[in-house]
């Protein structure tokens, strides 16, 4: 059994329907779910032209290898109804891998531990809220110490089915 860390990102639509989605979905095909975040609402990053995003974190028991989670990730974002028009752009559900254990991988397809969750302030909150002690297994640094030393100043706020903290 792996450790499987995941980021779940919505902006469109009914936004915490998605992500609730997202998890039943993920429990069925990937595995069960050990901790989980609060949900956060985020200005989008990258492109910010674009409605808030809420966005959590999993942690999940898996067995299946990293391109296979990334194989049920992708097909659980189409049951939802993701379209992928443009890098960053506004999306019903996004499924992004964070850590598989402690495993290194590049590839065309995949890039684990994910390359730029150390640079996103709406990543790293809800990360170390749940795993604070986690070592990112590239930059040997902990979630707490990526969090205080990240760039990103973008607003991330605690949300309450409708009320942000």
């Amino acid at each position: 059994m792996a450790d499987l860390i995941l980021l779940l990102g919505s902006n469109l639509g009914d936004r915490l329907e998605y992500l609730s989605k997202a998890i039943h979905y993920l429990q069925e095909s990937v595995g069960p779910i050990t901790k989980i975040s609060s949900v956060y609402e985020t200005a989008a990053w990258g492109y910010t032209d674009q409605e808030p995003f809420l966005n959590q974190v999993l942690e999940l028991q898996t067995e299946l290898l990293p391109e296979r989670v990334l194989h049920e990730t992708q097909r659980i974002e189409k049951m939802i109804g993701r379209v992928h028009l443009e890098k960053w752009g506004p999306r019903v559900i996004d499924i992004d891998i964070l850590f598989h254990n402690q495993h290194i991988r590049t590839a065309p397809s995949l890039t684990i531990p994910h390359p730029q969750l150390h640079l996103r302030r709406f990543t790293l909150m809800p990360l170390a809220e749940i795993l604070p002690d986690f070592i990112h297994p590239t930059l040997r640094k902990s979630i707490c110490r990526l969090l205080e030393e990240c760039p990103d100043q973008l607003p991330v706020r605690l949300y309450h089915h409708g009320q942000i903290e």
